[in-house]
C-alpha cells in the first residue's frame, strides 16, 4: 500500500513540475509578447517620425515656391490696378462729354416702322 501512495505522490509532484512548466512557459510567452509589441511600437513611431520629417520638407519646399508666386501675382495685380486707374483718368473727360451730348443732343426722328393711320 506504501508503494501505491508513494507512486500516486510521485504522479502528483510530476503532474505539478509539468503544471509549474506550462505556466512558466506561458509567462515567457506573454512577456516576449510584450517584448515584440514595444518593438513594434517604437519601430512604428520611428517611422512615423522620419515620414512627417520627409513631409515637412516637401511642405516648406513646396510653400518656399508658392510664396514666392503669391508675390509675384501681387505685383502684377497691383501693376494692373495702376494701369487701369491710369487709363480712367485718361478716358475719363471724354466719355462724359461723348454720354452728355448722346443725352441732351435729342434729334427728334420719326421711327422707320412707325405708320400713320388717318
Amino acid at each position: 500500500m506504501t508503494s501505491q501512495s508513494q507512486g500516486i505522490h510521485q504522479l502528483l509532484q510530476t503532474e505539478k513540475r509539468a503544471k509549474d512548466k506550462l505556466e512558466e512557459a506561458k509567462k515567457r510567452k506573454v512577456k516576449r509578447l510584450r517584448q515584440a509589441k514595444e518593438e513594434a511600437m517604437a519601430e512604428t513611431n520611428q517611422y512615423r517620425i522620419q515620414r512627417d520629417e520627409e513631409f515637412r520638407q516637401k511642405q516648406a519646399k513646396i510653400m518656399g515656391s508658392q510664396s514666392n508666386v503669391l508675390e509675384e501675382i501681387e505685383l502684377q495685380t497691383l501693376g494692373k490696378i495702376k494701369e487701369l486707374n491710369a487709363s480712367y483718368s485718361k478716358s475719363m473727360e471724354s466719355v462724359i462729354n461723348e454720354l452728355l451730348s448722346i443725352v441732351c443732343d435729342v434729334k427728334p426722328e420719326i421711327h422707320v416702322n412707325y405708320r400713320i393711320t388717318n
